[in-house]
């Protein structure tokens, strides 16, 4: 009877959809301006554009709490990748040792701690897939958290330059009008959030 060892799972991964926001829209009341933006010239490095685009990936990846939470994840990456290699290397050792004993036991016997061993085997992959993902759920969890804490901040742009929208840059084909705050929207996020830890006050 063929004994199943169990394979290497993969280090986990960590990527997020392009459709971050998709459009944010606010009404002229909620920017306090009118639906033209013509307060936007007057605001100091701000875009003047009724429609604004951001890069959902780039928002996340480059701001100090993406940064933040791609280290924590690649660190229990990596402790579970060590961690499978050690089972699968037990795992190995053990099924060696059965196979090395079967001419010395009876035919039921051996099968019976063959079929333990399968069962220990698929036992062990469901729990080590479990933790992987786990730690795929943490890192959505974190991208949930990180767009709700972002959208004020995003709020406050569109009021300052009284544009109407905020549009994800992969899905605008083209505009002469859309100006893109990727860089203008992290470098705010970050004044606010910094990387998303809290001190000891209770305060990120």
């Amino acid at each position: 009877m063929p004994l199943k060892a169990l394979r290497t799972l993969a280090a986990c991964g960590f990527s997020f959809a392009a459709a971050f926001f998709g459009a944010v829209p606010v009404s002229s009341q909620e920017t306090g301006t009118s639906p033209s933006g013509s307060d936007a010239g007057f605001q100091l490095g701000l875009p003047q554009s009724g429609i604004l685009t951001v890069q959902p990936d780039r928002l996340f990846s480059e701001s100090a709490f993406g940064k933040r939470v791609e280290r924590e994840i690649e660190a229990e990456g990596a402790v579970l990748t060590a961690e499978n290699r050690r089972i699968e290397a037990e795992l190995r050792a053990e099924e060696l040792e059965l196979t090395e004993r079967r001419s010395e036991m009876e035919p039921d016997a051996f099968r019976t701690l063959a079929d333990a061993f399968d069962q220990k085997v698929q036992e062990t992959r469901r729990r080590q897939e479990q933790k992987l993902r786990e730690i795929s759920q943490m890192g959505e969890q974190a991208k949930r958290e990180f767009i709700a804490a972002s959208l004020p901040v995003l709020q406050q742009i569109m009021r300052e330059t009284g544009a109407g929208a905020i549009l994800d840059h992969s899905s605008v084909f083209l505009s002469a009008e859309a100006a893109d705050i990727t860089s203008l929207a992290i470098t705010r996020i970050d004044e606010v959030l910094g990387d998303g830890v809290q001190d000891e006050g209770g305060e990120p």
